[in-house]
């Protein structure tokens, strides 16, 4: 449980509830495209949520396993009502610890580069540093006017070679 009280959690893929939350922060997710696809990703890809006191979902993340030593936060939403309140925190800290658990070494997320200004994205940027994550790289990957940041976070401690 997190400092605020939140609790993340392994869930059952939740369509309905990506679809409600997303519709609350739009000047994140203002494309219909992309939406239905993460809309789409929660039937599939594993999915942690936190919910209220009455069960509501407020948080999702869709995370993916690309190899035993990399894992990727592939989505994140948090209902605006919530926004500041910890409930990012404790789905980012429950995944870390759920990856270590693991054996997993790097927990990767991708998000809209620094150099196409965006005060919400700069939001998310400090959000994923405050939570130890490190800028790797910037990639026109998503095309040239959505430059693509992808950082990474330590999750092991290993020695060198392993």
């Amino acid at each position: 449980m997190t400092e605020a009280g939140w609790m993340a959690q392994r869930d059952d893929a939740v369509p309905e509830d990506v679809e409600r939350l997303l519709a609350t922060v739009p000047e994140w997710f203002g494309r219909p495209e992309s939406n239905a696809e993460y809309i789409d990703d929660a039937r599939t890809m594993e999915t942690w949520t936190v919910r209220d006191d009455s069960g509501r979902v407020v948080g999702v993340t869709l995370v993916s396993h690309h190899f035993p030593q990399t894992s990727e936060i592939h989505f994140t939403v948090v209902d605006r009502s919530v926004h500041g309140g910890g409930v990012g925190t404790a789905m980012v800290e429950a995944i870390t610890e759920d990856v270590r658990a693991r054996g997993v070494k790097l927990l990767e997320v991708k998000t809209l580069g620094p150099s196409k200004e965006d005060p919400n994205y700069a939001r998310t940027r400090h959000f994923y540093e405050k939570m130890g994550f490190l800028p790797l790289e910037e990639t026109d990957l998503w095309g040239a006017d959505t430059p693509c940041l992808i950082l990474v976070k330590p999750v092991a401690n290993t020695a060198p070679g392993e």
